[in-house]
């Protein structure tokens, strides 16, 4: 998308990870494991927090850490003392069932805008096999607008 990092707002793996107390993220124990230049990646594991009733990693849990870390990314892209980043749509393709192990996921902005983005998020499995590709609309708001 561009040459040099996007990031507005860059942050550290290990701030990303102490932000996960007390939410979601830390109950699927999602783990942020790279900040690229244009990208942000995390491991999720396929075990009995993310596993449907058929053994599988559920669709559900794959769409968690696509939210997850599109709009983290999305975050980042902005100037955080100005704006706020909150998910507004989701789509998930499952193309790959997994039944152990864990995820990765990689998110790649292909618009960044004023008032959108949108996030392109690949989860594979440990061979590297497409599992699921997701994408994330996320509205930009500005800070102390009410969420809710």
């Amino acid at each position: 998308m561009s040459n040099g990092p996007i990031w507005k707002t860059p942050t550290t793996l290990e701030a990303l990870n102490a932000s996960r107390e007390n939410t979601m993220i830390r109950h699927v124990d999602i783990v942020f494991t790279e900040i690229g230049a244009d990208f942000i990646r995390a491991t999720m594991p396929v075990d009995g927090r993310t596993r449907q009733p058929y053994g599988l990693l559920h669709g559900g849990a794959s769409v968690v850490l696509a939210e997850t870390l599109g709009s983290v990314g999305a975050a980042m892209c902005v100037d955080a003392s100005k704006y706020r980043c909150v998910g507004q749509e989701i789509n998930a393709n499952h193309v790959r069932s997994v039944r152990s192990g864990q995820v990765t996921g990689t998110a790649r902005p292909a618009h960044l805008g004023g008032r959108t983005q949108v996030w392109t998020i690949e989860i594979v499995n440990e061979a590297g096999e497409l599992v699921c590709i997701s994408r994330l609309t996320v509205a930009v708001i500005k800070a102390g607008m009410p969420l809710g």
